[in-house]
Parts: structure tokens; sequence; C-alpha cells
């Protein structure tokens, strides 16, 4: 079974360099300690139209510890290079992979097109399995056939996370589920999306939260408060301009901290619930991806770290 490489048992050490930021919490609670050592990715939607090598060189220079992989650049990289090209490549960076992404709109589809999903599951789970990679994610279909009742999206994504899990499981690899906000997608809320991996009940089943997402679908912090932080695979985060919701769409997206998402207040309800996972920068901004990969890498990592109270900022967070 592929363990994350990101997980921190209670029984770890902080490193001396991070005594100074730990030793005044010792008498706290054992989350808000893990919550300093939170690990960062940089998902290659950040820097979309580099290539996957560049997405892994620029991430390792900015000093992310992960990165997680656009399934289109992972298939062109594979055109011409092996999966063991890519483990020596992660081996020479130092950098980890947090997950593969996406499957997209996995439900609702044809029996042609859901078949050639769950093929692609399989592969993608392979590859993920080589590379020590613990998730592969996926993300619920749009209303193409029109509105569905919640009971009937809830029976369709439970089935369909069900049958990829299945497909996932005997690579020691999981599947995540992330809610879309935009109007017109069938899963759109943190409420919807985490009773729909409750429902489902599998170790290998869990929700990835985007911050864009959840304020353009209006997720409740009460669903944020309720969740059970195994259930949490990735957060996602990002920042977006301060427009109306309906104007709002993935190219509004900015760097962490920046314009109206309420990331603070979601990473001081993450903390209370005890999350330890990662935290990883999705931005699909066109106007970053004509910029130098290698600052929008260190651009987005400082941005992110500052909003969440990591790293130098850490002595100065909510905690």
């Amino acid at each position: 079974m592929v363990q994350p490489a990101y997980g921190i048992q209670h029984s770890d050490v902080p490193p001396p360099h991070l005594y100074q930021f730990v030793r005044p919490l010792l008498r706290r609670d054992t989350y808000v300690i893990k919550s300093l050592l939170m690990k960062l990715a940089l998902n290659g939607a950040t820097t979309m139209r580099a290539d996957l090598e560049t997405d892994i060189r620029a991430a390792a220079a900015a000093g992310y510890d992960l990165v997680e992989l656009r399934s289109n650049k992972l298939y062109e990289y594979l055109e011409t290079k092996t999966v063991d090209d890519l483990k020596a490549l992660l081996a020479e960076t130092g950098i980890g992979v947090l997950s593969i992404n996406t499957l997209e709109h996995i439900t609702w589809r044809s029996d042609e097109d859901y078949a050639a999903i769950k093929e692609e599951c399989a592969m993608l789970s392979e590859i993920s399995q080589a590379i020590g990679c613990p998730y592969v994610l996926s993300v619920p279909g749009a209303l193409r056939q029109g509105p569905k009742t919640d009971e009937e999206t809830i029976a369709e994504s439970v089935r369909v996370l069900n049958e990829l899990a299945d497909i996932a499981e005997p690579y020691g690899v999981k599947i995540g589920f992330e809610f879309l906000g935009e109007a017109g997608n069938s899963v759109t809320t943190l409420d919807l999306g985490s009773k729909i991996v409750d429902l489902v009940g599998r170790e290998s089943v869990g929700n990835v939260i985007d911050t864009y997402h959840f304020y353009a679908g209006s997720s409740s912090f009460d669903a944020l408060e309720n969740l059970d932080p195994a259930k949490l695979f990735i957060f996602h985060i990002n920042g977006a301009e301060d427009l109306p919701k309906d104007q709002l769409n993935d190219s509004k997206r900015l760097y962490p901290g920046e314009g109206i998402l309420p990331i603070g207040e979601m990473k001081a309800i993450l903390d209370k619930i005890g999350y330890d996972g990662p935290a990883s920068v999705e931005i699909f901004r066109p106007e970053y991806w004509e910029q130098d990969p290698f600052e929008v890498a260190v651009k987005s990592k400082a941005a992110a770290e500052q909003a969440l109270g990591l790293g130098q900022y850490a002595a100065g967070g909510s905690w």
C-alpha cells in the first residue's frame, strides 16, 4: 500500500529550526503543531503552458514539497519518455507527487465515455503506484441532460466513486472527489460533496476542497466544521477577484490571499478540526501562464505561506 509522503505522526519531533515556532505551542493541541508543518504543493494548472518537466523543476526550485501532475501534461511527457524517466526526474529534484489530476466529469456519462474513464483510472493508478503518488483526483459531471435531484446525484456519484475505488485500491491509490462550485455542475458544494463521500464510506475515497469552488458554490462553513479531517485529502488554495459570483470563473483566480476568498477563515477551521494534510496552489489564470513558470512558482509559494501562516509567517499566525 502506498502511503502519502506528507504524513506526520503525533510522535514526530519537529526539526531544530522549527523549535522557535513550536516551543510556545507545546501545551496546545497536537493539531496546532502539525499545522505548522503543513506541506505545500504546486498544481500544474498554475503553470498550465509549461510542460511536465518544467512544472517539476519549477516547484522544486521554489521549495515546494510536492507537485500535482496534470494528466494532459503527463500524457505528453510519456509520448517521448517513460515512467522510469519520470521516477528519475523526481529523485533528481527531490520532490514528491501529491496527485495526478483529473478524471474529468466522472458522472452522467455515456457508456462509452464511462468505460474510457475507468480505463484511464486504471492507467493513472498504475502510474501513481510506480511513482509513489497517493491520489488520483476526479470531478463530478455537468448537468448536460438537465437538472437532477440531489437524490439522483448522490446515487450516481456513490456508484461511480465505488467503481473507481475498486479499480484504484489494488494499486494502493485513493480517489479524491472535488466538487465544482460553478453553476451547471452536478455537485457544487462541500455540503453535498462530503455527504457523497461519507455515503461511499471507504478510506480510499475522500474530499478535495478548493477555496474558489467553496466560495463560488456557496458552501457552508458548517459543512467545513463538521468535516472528518481523515476524509479531506487535499486543500486547493487560490484567491479570486472581488466580483459577483455569477461573474466569476477559473480565469479570475489570483494568488492565495489576494481578492475575496475566505482562505484565512477556512484555514482556521481546518486547524480546529485537526486537518494535517497538504495544501496545493491551483490557479487557472491565463495571465500567469504567460509568465516565467519558475517565477510564478516562487510567487505562488510565498503567497501561500503568507495566506496560511506558514514558513516565515508562522510565528505571526492566528494560532
